[in-house]
């Protein structure tokens, strides 16, 4: 029996406490959380407290904590503009790294996160739990198998109505390098990219608005701050594949819609479409369409229903996300979530403001020459 690995958390606010620790938590005999590390000390006092072994170290310095070489891994929790040096640092300290998404700021220093996972032969792996969601599991088994044929156009949903995020530093483009979709489109193209298994992209077109400033009314989240709101709060992007697939990619924290759908996909392909819709209270509901019996036909998996008195292994995704990282790193196997694929969606994400920014298509071969 292998002894649970030493995890040292960097970064205690609002994603360390809603996922990452709590997760960790459920998952003792796999990693205990031994020390801690936050700008600010009563954070991290905090987080050790509730979360850490009784003798935790604290630290407000994240080297200070590389420093003990009987951490085997790291979380890197921070805002966007810090998780390149961070993790590049962890990954040289012969820790392996899990970082929370979006990968990095841009693709050049998303770049030096895989090239520095590869120079050490650390893990390294980033936090896209919706892969975990039990829908986008069955879609990317019926995806492998071939169920759907050639899928040749898809939909990338991060559309909330009106909740912009008022907390942390969601708003500051500085720290996290944009607004609405670096921090949930990103998740929803990641999702789209692993279901179809297409990771090259030929050009990319892209819209970037910044229209909702001032438009406080109704917010989920309650008012912000107009003074301190210097990011996009909706983006729309047209990326055309090198096989000539098409992906529509849509988000937005608060577009006048009541059609809003967060973390999904919609695919069609040539042999059937599947697609992920709101269902009854809120819930994912994924339908299959087809042709069949010479008729037209959906079909809903029952992802949702279990037997009377039995409800089965229904863990949140981050604890699925955590269980699977911690033991790729017990028995030396790969993450599902693999720094080669995320960095993909990085330099499309640029990609997308960059072609906002000039009002042209972006040739991703070039892009990719003038940014490595």
């Amino acid at each position: 029996m292998n002894e649970p690995l030493k995890i040292g958390i960097i970064g205690c606010g609002a994603i360390a406490h809603q996922k990452h620790m709590p997760s960790l938590a459920k998952l003792p005999h796999l990693g205990k959380m031994v020390a801690f590390c936050d700008v600010v000390e009563d954070r991290a006092i905090t987080a050790a407290a509730e979360f850490g072994v009784p003798d935790a170290a604290v630290y407000t310095d994240y080297r200070e904590l590389l420093k003990d070489k009987s951490i085997d891994v790291v979380h890197v929790l921070t805002p966007n503009l810090y998780h390149s040096f961070i993790t590049v640092d962890a990954l040289e300290s012969g820790k392996h790294v899990m970082c929370e998404k979006p990968m990095a700021i841009n693709s050049v220093e998303a770049k030096k996160m895989l090239d520095a996972s590869k120079r050490t032969g650390k893990k390294l792996t980033i936090g896209y739990q919706n892969r975990f969601n039990e829908e986008s599991q069955v879609l990317y088994r019926a995806c492998s198998k071939g169920d759907l044929g050639e899928v040749y156009m898809a939909k990338a949903h991060a559309v909330r109505r009106k909740a912009v995020p008022t907390w942390g530093v969601f708003t500051d483009k500085k720290l996290q390098g944009g607004g609405a979709l670096i921090d949930i489109g990103t998740h929803a193209l990641d999702l789209t990219l692993w279901c179809m298994d297409n990771y090259k992209p030929q050009s990319v077109t892209g819209s970037v608005y910044y229209k909702m400033k001032d438009n406080v009314e109704g917010n989920l989240f309650g008012p912000w701050d107009p003074a301190t709101f210097d990011v996009e709060d909706s983006a729309f992007a047209f990326i055309k594949m090198e096989d000539g697939a098409t992906v529509f990619l849509e988000c937005s924290w608060a577009l006048n819609t009541t059609d809003a759908k967060e973390a999904k996909t919609s695919l069609f392909g040539v042999d059937g479409g599947a697609e992920m819709k709101v269902g009854a209270n809120r819930k994912t509901e994924l339908v299959f369409n087809k042709a069949q019996y010479g008729k037209l036909v959906e079909i809903k998996p029952n992802t949702g229903a279990s037997v009377a008195y039995f409800t089965g292994k229904d863990e949140a995704p981050g604890v699925l996300e955590a269980e699977q990282w911690l033991e790729c790193i017990i028995h030396d196997t790969d993450p599902l979530v693999k720094a080669e694929q995320a960095y993909v969606v990085t330099q499309i994400l640029e990609a997308v403001y960059q072609s906002a920014e000039t009002g042209k298509t972006i040739d991703f071969a070039e892009f990719v020459n003038l940014n490595q």
